[in-house]
């Protein structure tokens, strides 16, 4: 895989993490959860499971968002925002005891939402206005952009590497982002890269972006890694090669591919054997974590028990190599 970063000047860290990526393709897929909360009980049940810990964490920022003061929210919505307070904390933690760190912010609307505005249908801000100069609702966007700019500086200066996917699941519709179709969200994102790669110079991030929609690509030059979120179903495992092959059809490039969002393990044994070389999963949080809903006890403890399979511990023996 290509390990150029699109960004320019990026720091040590981050090339190192791609190098890294590029070490372990199709030979190790590296084990990643989501953490939606600041007591990251999704981990602490991994660990009580498998006796281990994932290599890569994934960290949630809806609570960041700006606009959250100024609506009006549900006790479902406020709870899930008080659940996520203090997160960042955590995941400087992680990041500087040698774990990796992805970050997902469910952004709320820049304006006008009500509950849980990163979702269309609780907004009527219309995300195609941000692309006309002099608007209300592109001033809000880059206000919003400035603010999260200043907390993701925190990373920089500590040193720490993020994996960041901007404006996911832009495929769909049910997020604001991608509510105006894929062409609107994609000039969205290349207006975050210019602003945070360029004016605000945080050359610690690893874009990753996460669409199967080839009009929807943000191009080559301003993303490290292509990706795609699955939710086949309740217990159904397999090796995903399918939507690995549909990603590769966004470019040309040697692009590192990534499950950045998952319902279920993947099928460890399946990937060895056809060799798919994902760089890693990301398993989702809450019930498809903490439940066997979705995966069974026996499911996590093979994934974690795979030499296939690389966990936090592994990353932490590597770096003593």
């Amino acid at each position: 895989m290509k390990t150029d970063l699109v960004t320019k000047n990026a720091t040590d860290e981050a090339k190192r993490l791609m190098d890294f990526f590029a070490r372990i393709e199709g030979k190790h897929i590296l084990t990643g959860q989501h953490t939606q909360t600041n007591p990251m009980e999704e981990l602490s049940h991994i660990k009580a499971v498998t006796g281990e810990e994932p290599a890569l964490l994934g960290f949630e920022l809806l609570s960041y968002s700006p606009n959250i003061r100024d609506m009006k929210a549900d006790r479902d919505c406020e709870t899930e925002v008080l659940e996520n307070r203090g997160t960042i904390e955590r995941a400087y933690e992680w990041g500087l005891s040698g774990g990796i760190v992805t970050l997902t912010w469910h952004w709320f609307s820049p304006m006008y939402g009500t509950g849980k505005a990163f979702y269309a249908k609780n907004t009527k801000f219309d995300a195609e206005r941000v692309l006309i100069q002099g608007t209300k609702e592109r001033e809000a966007f880059f206000s919003d952009l400035d603010f999260m700019a200043d907390l993701l500086s925190g990373f920089y200066v500590r040193k720490i590497p993020v994996l960041w996917r901007p404006f996911h699941e832009s495929d769909g519709d049910w997020f604001w982002w991608g509510a105006k179709g894929p062409r609107v969200a994609k000039e969205l994102y290349h207006l975050m890269y210019e602003h945070f790669s360029g004016r605000k110079e945080l050359s610690n991030l690893i874009w990753v972006w996460n669409s199967r929609l080839p009009e929807g690509y943000v191009g080559d030059d301003c993303c490290d890694i292509i990706s795609c979120d699955t939710y086949p179903g309740k217990h159904v495992s397999s090796d995903f090669s399918d939507e690995y092959e549909g990603l590769l059809k966004l470019t040309k490039e040697d692009k590192g591919v990534c499950l950045a969002e998952t319902g279920v393990y993947p099928d460890t044994e399946k990937l060895e054997k056809d060799n798919v070389p994902w760089l890693y999963y990301m398993m989702w949080s809450k019930e498809f974590a903490l439940t066997e809903e979705y995966n069974y006890l026996d499911v996590l403890k093979k994934v974690y028990s795979s030499t296939y399979v690389l966990k936090r511990s592994d990353l932490l023996a590597l770096s003593k190599v």
